[in-house]
């Protein structure tokens, strides 16, 4: 597993509908019992719970962890301060969500035209 790191790129996002908290973990850097605790402390985080009460996270729960973990881990924010910077953010425009989003569409088009290039 992965141990989290300073300004480490995170690896883009696949296209799957969900992910196990295992994938996440890997795709966010983040420890799981780490997710669990923010599951608690963030109201936004409401990852699917199946049989065996086992999680999976969509494509959404995946951005707003990689946004609750750049305002603790790169910003500097509180527990506190995240969760209010997050509601505050709700309903407008999300300018970490955006570049998150740009980010990975560029490391996706990076590999089409990888692909495209090959012999």
């Amino acid at each position: 597993m992965l141990e989290p790191s300073d300004n480490k790129t995170l690896p883009p996002i696949p296209g799957k509908r969900y992910f196990t908290i295992g994938e996440v973990s890997l795709l966010c850097d983040v420890k799981p019992h780490v997710l669990r605790y923010w599951e608690q402390e963030f109201p936004q985080l409401k990852p699917v719970k199946r049989r065996g009460n086992r999680r999976y996270y969509q494509r959404g729960d995946v951005i707003i962890i990689r946004q609750i973990r750049d305002l603790l881990y790169e910003q500097g924010f509180t527990i506190g301060g995240a969760r209010q910077r997050l509601e505050g953010q709700e309903g407008s425009d999300d300018n970490t969500a955006y570049r998150q989003l740009i980010r990975q569409s560029i490391v996706e088009l990076e590999e089409v035209l990888a692909v495209l290039k090959a012999p």
